[in-house]
């Protein structure tokens, strides 16, 4: 099994050939191509590759998907017994990227 793990809009991924993961919003094109070239550590079918902190010779080729608003996150504020309350919704605006091909 090949997989890779990348970091990426300051979280870590684990990514496999054909999947889908969810990043914070990339202000690219629908259908462009990108190389991530942060990845933290590889794995092809007999060996382990880690980083440090980045691999070099390890690329992970992605297509860049729609963009779309993540779910709501609800913030509430309240001081009790001073009638202060605040309710506040977010949405992060999110891009979906599919991972073409794995390099080692």
């Amino acid at each position: 099994m090949n997989y890779a793990i990348l970091g990426a809009s300051g979280k870590q991924y684990w990514v496999e050939a054909g999947k889908f993961i969810d990043v914070n919003n990339l202000s690219l094109q629908e259908g462009s191509k990108i190389l991530v070239r942060r990845v933290l550590l590889g794995r092809n079918k007999e060996d382990i590759f880690v980083g440090k902190p980045y691999l070099k010779n390890v690329q992970v080729e992605a297509i860049v998907g729609k963009d779309f608003l993540g779910p709501k996150v609800l913030v509430y504020k309240m001081k009790p017994k001073k009638k202060y309350r605040r309710k506040k919704g977010h949405r992060q605006q999110l891009t979906r990227v599919l991972i073409e091909k794995l390099s080692f």
